[in-house]
């Protein structure tokens, strides 16, 4: 906060200039999380990733390692409205996925 003392003797008054924080209002992050099959290869898995969620391949391919081993993954954040198609298209090709 700035404090300005006016000139005027008369009638002594302070002008204060206060920086005022905006809060934004941001976009709620949901993930949309891949889990593990037995039943999809790993060739078919990163194909997918590829394909829907616009993975490079080298993302694809360390995305499906880690569903292997881990059980699940998350393989994309953002809005909800972003990840509702690439939810279901993950779920048309007989992957299981949900968005958190």
């Amino acid at each position: 906060m700035i404090i300005y003392n006016n000139k005027s003797y008369d009638q002594p008054k302070r002008q204060y200039e206060e920086d005022v924080l905006v809060l934004e209002e941001e976009d709620q992050v949901y993930k949309l999380v891949l889990h593990n099959d037995d039943v999809n290869t790993f060739d078919f898995v990163i194909m997918c990733l590829i394909e829907i969620c616009k993975h490079t391949l080298e993302q694809a391919e360390q995305c499906t390692i880690l569903v292997h081993y881990k059980g699940k993954c998350t393989v994309k954040t953002g809005a909800l409205e972003k990840l509702k198609p690439m939810n279901q298209a993950l779920l048309d090709k007989g992957l299981s996925s949900e968005i958190v």
